[in-house]
C-alpha cells in the first residue's frame, strides 16, 4: 500500500474543529485581555495549530511534512514581515525629522473639521492610487491624519476607519498595486479590463462611504476644539523646525514608489531620507532623543555621536519627544522595529495555523463544501467571497485569499459561462478589502500596529471595506454588469477557428 493510500480525507467536522477552537479562544481573549496583540492571540493560534496538527497526524500525515508546510507558509509571509519592520523604522525617523509633526501642523491649518473625515478618505485614496500601496499610505500620510483627527476631538476609531477606507480604495483601483495585478492573473483576464470592471462595484461603495463620513462630520460639535487645536499647533511649532522644505521627504518617497521601486528598497530610502532631514533640521530633537539611550554619567560628546545614537535608537527602539502639550506627547511616540515585534509574532503563528490547515487538506474540505451551494451568479459570487474571507480568517494572508480561491473557481466561472473579470472583481471584493478587518490577518495586524488602534476599534468604521462585499453581491444577485462568455469566446477556449465555428 502506498503512503498516499494511508492518508485519510478529513471530514467537514474534523476540518471545522481547529477553527471553532480558535474562534472560542479569540473570543475569550477579547473578554479577558485588554491588549490581545501582546500574546493572547498568538497563544490561541499556537494552540489551534496544535489541534490541527493532531488531527492531521491522525489522518495519516507525517509530522515532518506538516512542519515543512508550516515553515513554507511562514516563508510566504516574510516579505510582509520585512515591510512591517521597515515601516517601524520609517515611522521613527519621520517623527524625529519633523515630517509627521509638519504634516499634522499644516493639516490642522488647512482641513475644515466638518469635512475632515471626507478629506481623509480622499487624500488617502489619492496617495494609495498613486503609490499602489495601502500599507505605505497608512504608515505615512495616514499616521499624520490620525494625529489631526485626534486633535480635532474625533474618535480614533472613526478616523482610522476613514484612513483605511481611502487607502484600500486607492489600492484596489491602482494598476501599481500587487493585489490588483494578482487578482486578474489568477482569474485569467488582463489588468485594465479588471480595473474597468471593478469600477462598477468599487465606486458605489466608496461614494456611500463618503456620504456616511460627511453626515458624521456635520453631526459632530467642534465648537470647543479650536483652543485645543491652537495649543497643539503652538506645541509642535515650539518643539520642531516646521517648514514646507520637509515635504521633500514624502514627495520623494511617493515618487520612487510611483517609479515602481520595490517596497523594501523604497522604505529603506524613505527611512534614511528621514534620518538625513532629522540630522540637518532637528538638532535639538536629535540631542533630546539621544539622551534616552545614553547610560547614566555618559558624556554627550560630539553632535555626530549624538546623531548616530538618536537615529539608530529611533530605528530600532521606543522613542518619545516631550512638549508642553500632553496630546502632542502622545502623538510623538514611536516604537521603531521593536514596536512591531508583537505583530511579527502574530503573523508567524497565524501562518503556522494556515499552513497546517492547508497541508492536512482541511481548508480544501471546507471550501469544497462551500462550492456545493453554487447555483447562479449570486450564489457563485457569494460562495467565492465567502471562500476569500474564510482564507483571510484561517490562512491569515490576503494573497492566499486571492490565489487559492482564484485557482479553485476559475474553471467553475468558465463552465457556468461567466467571463474571468467577474471572478477577478469578486476576489478583490471578498479578499483584498476584508483582510484588514481580521485582527490576526497580516493586513489587520499590521494596520492596527501602525495606527496604534485595534482592529475591533476601527473595523466598524471602515465603511468601504465593509460595503464592498455587499455591493458585489448586490450586482451579482440582480445580474447587473455581469459579463458572460459569448459563443465565440467559448469556441476560442475550445480551440475552434472562426471557419470551424461557421461550419458547426
Amino acid at each position: 500500500m502506498s503512503r498516499s493510500d494511508s492518508i485519510k480525507t478529513p471530514t467537514l467536522f474534523q476540518a471545522l474543529i481547529p477553527i471553532l477552537f480558535l474562534i472560542i479562544l479569540l473570543t475569550l481573549n477579547v473578554v479577558f485581555f485588554e491588549d490581545t496583540l501582546s500574546g493572547a492571540n498568538q497563544i490561541a493560534l499556537i494552540l489551534a495549530s496544535a489541534i490541527a496538527g493532531v488531527i492531521a497526524v491522525s489522518l495519516g500525515y507525517k509530522w515532518l511534512d506538516i512542519r515543512t508546510k508550516a515553515i513554507k507558509s511562514i516563508g510566504a509571509a516574510m516579505p510582509s514581515i520585512l515591510i512591517l519592520l521597515l515601516i517601524g523604522s520609517l515611522a521613527g525617523t519621520w517623527m524625529i525629522s519633523g515630517v509627521v509633526p509638519m504634516l499634522i501642523y499644516y493639516g490642522l491649518q488647512i482641513l475644515n473639521p466638518k469635512i475632515f473625515l471626507v478629506a481623509t478618505v480622499i487624500i488617502c485614496a489619492i496617495v494609495s492610487l498613486a503609490t499602489g500601496s495601502s500599507w505605505s499610505t497608512v504608515a505615512t500620510i495616514g499616521v499624520a491624519l490620525l494625529g489631526i483627527g485626534i486633535t480635532l476631538g474625533i474618535s480614533v476609531g472613526i478616523v482610522a476607519g476613514a484612513i483605511i477606507s481611502g487607502a484600500y480604495f486607492g489600492d484596489k483601483m491602482s494598476p501599481l498595486s500587487d493585489t490588483t495585478n494578482l487578482a486578474p492573473a489568477m482569474a485569467g483576464t488582463d489588468l485594465f479590463t479588471h480595473i474597468r470592471y471593478m469600477f462598477w462595484t468599487t465606486v458605489p461603495a466608496i461614494v456611500i462611504s463618503l456620504i456616511i463620513f460627511l453626515i458624521m462630520g456635520f453631526s459632530f460639535d467642534f465648537a470647543t476644539t479650536q483652543a485645543d487645536v491652537d495649543n497643539v499647533m503652538n506645541a509642535i511649532e515650539a518643539t520642531f523646525f516646521i517648514s514646507p522644505i520637509l515635504l521633500i521627504v514624502p514627495i520623494l518617497l511617493i515618487t520612487v514608489i510611483v517609479k515602481k521601486v520595490p517596497p523594501l528598497p523604497a522604505l529603506i530610502f524613505g527611512t534614511l531620507l528621514g534620518a538625513l532631514f532629522a540630522f540637518i533640521f532637528q538638532p535639538h530633537i536629535i540631542r533630546e532623543v539621544a539622551e534616552l539611550f545614553l547610560k547614566e554619567g555618559d558624556d554627550q560628546g560630539s553632535y555626530i555621536k549624538m546623531a548616530y545614537i538618536a537615529i539608530m535608537g529611533t530605528m530600532f527602539g521606543e522613542v518619545y519627544v516631550t512638549t508642553g502639550n500632553e496630546v502632542v506627547n502622545d502623538l510623538l511616540n514611536t516604537g521603531g522595529m521593536s514596536g512591531m515585534l508583537n505583530t511579527v509574532w502574530l503573523i508567524i503563528t497565524a501562518m503556522v495555523f494556515g499552513g497546517i490547515m492547508e497541508a492536512s487538506g482541511m481548508l480544501l474540505k471546507i471550501t469544497h463544501y462551500i462550492m456545493k451551494m453554487v447555483h447562479g451568479a449570486g450564489s457563485l459570487v457569494a460562495s467565492t467571497m465567502a471562500t476569500c474571507m474564510f482564507f483571510n480568517v484561517t490562512a491569515s494572508d490576503q494573497y492566499l485569499s486571492i490565489v487559492v480561491p482564484g485557482r479553485m473557481f476559475s474553471k467553475v466561472y468558465r463552465d457556468m459561462g461567466y467571463k474571468p473579470e467577474l471572478l477577478s472583481r469578486t476576489l478583490e471584493g471578498g479578499g483584498t478589502v476584508t483582510s484588514v478587518l481580521i485582527p490576526w490577518n497580516t493586513c489587520g495586524a499590521t494596520q492596527a500596529k501602525i495606527l496604534g488602534v485595534s482592529v475591533w476599534t476601527f473595523a466598524p468604521y471602515a465603511f468601504f471595506n465593509i460595503l464592498s462585499p455587499f455591493v458585489n453581491l448586490f450586482f451579482a444577485s440582480f445580474n447587473l454588469k455581469i459579463r458572460r462568455l459569448s459563443e465565440q469566446d467559448l469556441d476560442e477556449e475550445r480551440g475552434m477557428t472562426e471557419e470551424q465555428r461557421r461550419d458547426v
